[in-house]
C-alpha cells in the first residue's frame, strides 16, 4: 500500500432499455461516460491515462444520482443535467466543452460554429480534437456537433450512438 494512494474512481454499468454504458465519477462529480455497448476496457484505458494509479471501484449506490439523470435523459424526460461534473482537460479543451454545454437541447452546431463561439475561428481542427477528447458523452453534448454540410461526423461513441441521441432529442 502506497503512502499517497490516489482517490478512487467509482463506476457502474448503466443499462436502460437498449442502452448500455459504463459511467464513472470521483467524489467531486461525473468524470466519464463510455460508448454504447463497449466493454469495461474503454473505461479502464481512459482511467489509466487520465487518473493513473486511481483504483476503479464499482459503486452502484454512489453513482445513482448520475444514473437517474442519464436514464431520464435517455427516456426523453430530461433536457438538462443538474449533476456535478469533474473533468480534466487542457484550458482549450475545457473552453470547447463549456461551449458544447451551451448548445440547446435538440439543436446542432458545426465545428466552425464552436470555433467562432470561443473566438478562435481558425481552430476548427483543434476544436474537433478537443471534442473527440470529451470524457463525458451525452452530458457534455458533443453529439450536437455536426459537419458544416450537415453530415454526422466522427463521434467517440460511434455514429450509430450519435444518430440515436440526435433522434431522441428531435422527438
Amino acid at each position: 500500500m502506497t503512502k499517497h494512494s490516489k482517490p478512487p474512481i467509482y463506476w457502474t454499468l448503466l443499462t436502460h432499455e437498449a442502452w448500455s454504458l459504463y459511467i464513472a465519477a470521483t467524489t467531486e462529480g461525473l468524470c466519464f461516460i463510455g460508448s454504447q455497448n463497449e466493454p469495461i476496457d474503454e473505461l479502464v484505458q481512459w482511467a489509466n491515462t487520465r487518473y493513473p494509479g486511481s483504483p476503479l471501484l464499482e459503486n452502484v449506490e454512489l453513482l445513482q444520482p448520475y444514473t437517474i439523470e442519464i436514464a431520464e435523459y435517455l427516456q426523453g424526460s430530461r433536457k438538462q443535467f443538474s449533476i456535478s461534473f469533474h473533468y480534466q482537460g487542457t484550458a482549450f479543451q475545457q473552453e470547447v466543452w463549456k461551449a458544447l454545454c451551451e448548445i440547446p437541447y435538440g439543436e446542432t452546431k458545426s465545428y466552425s460554429d464552436i470555433a467562432h463561439q470561443i473566438q478562435r475561428p481558425a481552430a476548427v481542427r483543434a476544436v474537433g480534437t478537443a471534442i473527440g477528447a470529451n470524457p463525458i458523452l451525452i452530458t457534455i453534448p458533443c453529439h450536437r456537433v455536426i459537419g458544416k454540410n450537415g453530415s454526422l461526423t466522427g463521434y467517440r461513441g460511434g455514429i450509430e450512438m450519435k444518430t440515436k441521441l440526435l433522434q431522441l432529442e428531435k422527438h
